[in-house]
């Protein structure tokens, strides 16, 4: 499966990942058909240094933004600060299988994946300008 993802949208991964080093990084993904901003978020975890939890007001807002014909919220993303761009034990075990999208940033490149029910399905994605 593919998807497409605005260039700005890896830039500003890869900044925020690295301005929270060594703490994870986390937020959300905006956008459809194309996925066009990463929102930062605060990450609320009492261990952001190996977890990540994304601040529930600003999920919340995302979601009344959306209904109100706001972008849409097509998913999340994170950071490993010291470990692979892939879902960890722990992703595997918080994710809701809701079928989103996850971005994840770790030796600095960004992977995707959607969020099925059964786990992470590895998603090709092709860049846009934006």
């Amino acid at each position: 499966m593919d998807i497409e993802v605005a260039r700005s949208v890896i830039a500003a991964i890869l900044a925020d990942a690295a301005r929270a080093a060594p703490d994870e990084a986390c937020g959300l993904l905006l956008g459809a058909p194309v996925i066009v901003q990463a929102v930062p978020t605060r990450n609320v975890h009492q261990t952001p240094r190996s977890h990540f939890e994304i601040d529930p007001a600003a999920l919340i807002a995302a979601h009344k933004a959306e209904r109100g014909g706001g972008s849409v919220l097509a998913g999340y993303w994170h950071s490993h600060p010291s470990g692979p761009p892939d879902p960890s034990a722990t992703d595997r075990a918080s994710a809701s299988g809701d079928g989103r999208v996850w971005a994840i940033a770790g030796a600095g490149r960004v992977t995707f994946w959607r969020d099925h029910p059964g786990g992470f399905e590895s998603l090709s994605y092709s860049l846009v300008d934006g």
